[in-house]
């Protein structure tokens, strides 16, 4: 169980969910979105954390999405935005776009300031940047929030494990590599020391291959 594996009592455990090619990059190739979220049902997270550039690139499909209202019973989803990118219009369609219970914006002191009204609810950590630490930490007290999945790209996942903060490493990896050459790597620019174990692994006929990996202590 999650609990027994996390490296701290203090925080939720920390499962990062990416969909990498053959090379590890998450961006030049057509993704199985349907089976990545199939998968990523097997940690029935409590957060979903995310980047802000990961929502910024997510702002077309957000304007024509349809918004049924915040998803009851469904995770809490949580966004890094240290430099206040993030507009309202697209707080108020994450809200009501119907896969989450509500949203926070994850601030840190030196964020641009808001304007009141704001239709999203705030976390302030770190003086500059987001306290990634102390953020996870409180997100662990809100409504028995013990796991939290990573859904972002490299940068967040990167900051993460060079922080120690990631508990799990989850890789869909698709036979094909990128059409073009991208930098866009699903570890960031996480140190390149760290060594993984792996702890579980399953091959689908499509040649899909899905990769569990526990940073090794």
């Amino acid at each position: 169980m999650p609990r027994e594996t996390r490296d701290s009592e203090e925080r939720p455990y920390v499962v990062a969910h990416v969909a990498v090619a053959l090379d590890g990059a998450t961006t030049g190739f057509e993704p199985d979105v349907g089976r990545f979220y199939e998968l990523a049902a097997t940690w029935r997270e409590d957060v979903t954390l995310v980047g802000a550039d990961t929502m910024l690139a997510q702002e077309q499909a957000l304007a024509a999405a349809p918004r049924p209202g915040p998803l009851e019973g469904g995770p809490l989803l949580a966004v890094v935005d240290s430099r206040g990118r993030v507009d309202d219009w697209v707080w108020e369609a994450l809200r009501d776009v119907g896969h989450w219970s509500e949203v926070l914006a994850l601030h840190a002191e030196a964020t641009p300031p808001r304007g009141g009204g704001r239709p999203v609810q705030e976390l302030v950590t770190g003086t500059e940047r987001v306290d990634l630490a102390a953020a996870l930490e409180i997100l662990g007290g809100r409504a028995g929030g013990e796991v939290v999945r990573v859904d972002s790209g490299g940068a967040l996942i990167g900051v993460l494990l060079g922080a120690g903060l990631l508990d799990e490493v989850s890789l869909l990896v698709h036979p094909r590599l990128p059409g073009v050459r991208t930098h866009r790597l699903w570890h960031g620019s996480a140190p390149a020391a760290i060594r993984f174990d792996l702890i579980a692994s399953r091959a689908f006929e499509d040649g899909l291959v899905w990769l569990r990996y526990r940073p090794a202590p």
